[in-house]
């Protein structure tokens, strides 16, 4: 993906300083703080995965076509912003490093985080709508995104999820895995979680790609199916590396989830076992993703990366 880091931050950058975003009335302090969240280094994968889509209908990602998607590339990396500022609260995930910096909360205040994120995530849908050059494309897009950021999708599994920690902290016991029952029903309620949290918004990455690529109803259909698989396969191997990997290699707090008592892919099937559903669900990824065409070869690409990525 490191080839299109330049567009990414080029399209980021025209949408954050627009007029929609930090425009006129926009105070200083609001505007730092969603230029710290959204600026932060990172991996900038869902930006990445609306370009992608867009590869797989023909628009080359280093093209002036390109701009067209960059309404969407804009969006979904504002919702994943917004969502880690939220997530890092000392109400939720309680962290105080991200992306190898101060959690928002810590490098400005508690309040000001709370707007920043609230900032952001209202600044998608403006963007969405703003900058789509097709009038007929703009509804799609912002239900699409709309249903993948609400209470059905990635705030839903964030308030599942958190639900689920307070579940386990009533059982100091953890005889949730003490029977086989207990251990599937467990897996099956943290995949549910998961296709929520992290994977809706990998989806609606994909998605958004697409409607504004003019992609057709089957190849839509293929990338979500890719999206599925991807979206998964990554949180299993970021529950591995916060068991196996180190603070300063994935830029937070890593064994906090396991110290908490955290419903995790290794807590329940072990390190090997995770490593393997990791593996299969790339894999399966790859099967999807060859169905797309020559078009599809950055897709594949990025299932390897999923894979073995260290941070």
């Amino acid at each position: 993906m490191a080839d299109l880091a330049a567009p990414i931050e080029a399209m980021l950058l025209r949408a954050l300083d627009s007029e929609v975003v930090t425009g006129d009335g926009c105070p200083a302090l609001l505007a730092d703080a969603m230029r710290y969240a959204l600026m932060a280094p990172g991996k900038r994968l869902r930006p990445a995965l609306v370009l992608m889509a867009g590869q797989v209908c023909g628009i080359d990602p280093h093209s002036e076509a390109a701009w067209q998607l960059a309404p969407a590339v804009a969006a979904v990396e504002m919702i994943h912003a917004y969502s880690l500022i939220h997530d890092d609260l000392p109400a939720m995930d309680d962290d105080d490093l991200r992306r190898g910096r101060p959690t928002v909360h810590l490098q400005f205040d508690e309040a000001t985080a709370i707007l920043a994120g609230d900032a952001l995530l209202t600044a998608a849908f403006a963007t969405l709508a703003d900058g789509i050059r097709d009038p007929a494309l703009v509804g799609p897009a912002v239900r699409h995104l709309g249903i993948a950021a609400g209470a059905t999708a990635l705030v839903g599994g964030q308030s599942d999820d958190l639900q689920a920690e307070r579940d386990q902290a009533g059982q100091c016991d953890n005889d949730w895995t003490s029977d086989e029952p207990g251990r599937l029903a467990a897996l099956a309620h943290l995949e549910a979680i998961h296709r929520r949290k992290t994977g809706a918004l990998i989806d609606a990455s994909l998605a958004l790609g697409g409607i504004l690529a003019g992609a057709d109803a089957l190849t839509r259909k293929n990338l979500s199916n890719y999206a599925v698989d991807l979206g998964l396969a990554f949180q299993v191997v970021d529950d591995l590396l916060d068991t196996t990997s180190t603070a300063d290699a994935m830029g937070k707090q890593v064994g906090k989830d396991a110290a908490r008592g955290k419903l995790t892919y290794p807590g329940l099937l072990g390190v090997e076992a995770s490593r393997e559903k990791a593996v299969q669900l790339t894999e399966s990824a790859v099967s999807h993703a060859r169905l797309l065409g020559d078009g599809a070869w950055r897709l594949i690409k990025l299932a390897g990366y999923v894979l073995e990525r260290t941070h």
